[in-house]
């Protein structure tokens, strides 16, 4: 069953050895410092500059554009699911798990909005994805409004009460053949 590992920053490390984990999305800004595990491939790395906020990029701060949906989403398309995505950001709370919705609509278009933001908020009680990635991503993905009514019907996560990381876990794509 495919796997995304989201994940802090600071425990991506951990995360990659212990789920074997080979390749990686990274939501941070460009000025945040931190370190590619060694286990991750480094041709498959996408390094996503964005600033973890809902509006109009301002004072430095870049906010999700179309652009950073279709990277997201190009990456996952070529993700070959028989090891877990790793996907991160500053804390694991808000653009990550938007990303790792993205990520798994982008590899597998026939899941169900619902069941896997029910899924999310299951593995991650304090998951609040990004607001303006899912919206970018819904639009992107051709969603119709599923995936932002989905993440909508799970609600605000719970107040942050430390590092999290979780296993988004999803049914397979369908084999063509």
């Amino acid at each position: 069953m495919p796997r995304i590992i989201v994940s802090p920053v600071k425990m991506i490390g951990e995360m990659a050895a212990r789920h074997g984990a080979r390749e990686m999305i990274t939501l941070i800004a460009e000025d945040h410092n931190f370190h590619r595990p060694g286990i991750i491939d480094p041709t498959r790395h996408l390094h996503v500059k964005v600033s973890d906020i809902d509006f109009a990029s301002r004072d430095g701060l870049i906010a999700p554009q179309e652009s950073h949906v279709a990277e997201i989403a190009d990456f996952a398309r070529a993700w070959d699911q028989t090891s877990p995505l790793l996907i991160h950001c500053w804390m694991g709370v808000s653009r990550s798990p938007a990303a790792a919705l993205i990520a798994a609509l982008a590899a597998n278009p026939d899941l169900d909005d619902a069941e896997l933001a029910a899924n999310l908020r299951r593995v991650s009680p304090q998951a609040t994805p990004n607001t303006r990635l899912i919206e970018i991503g819904d639009a992107y993905l051709a969603r119709s409004g599923r995936l932002v009514s989905a993440v909508k019907s799970i609600g605000r996560g719970a107040d942050y009460v430390g590092d999290a990381p979780f296993v988004l876990e999803f049914e397979p794509a369908a084999s063509s053949g």
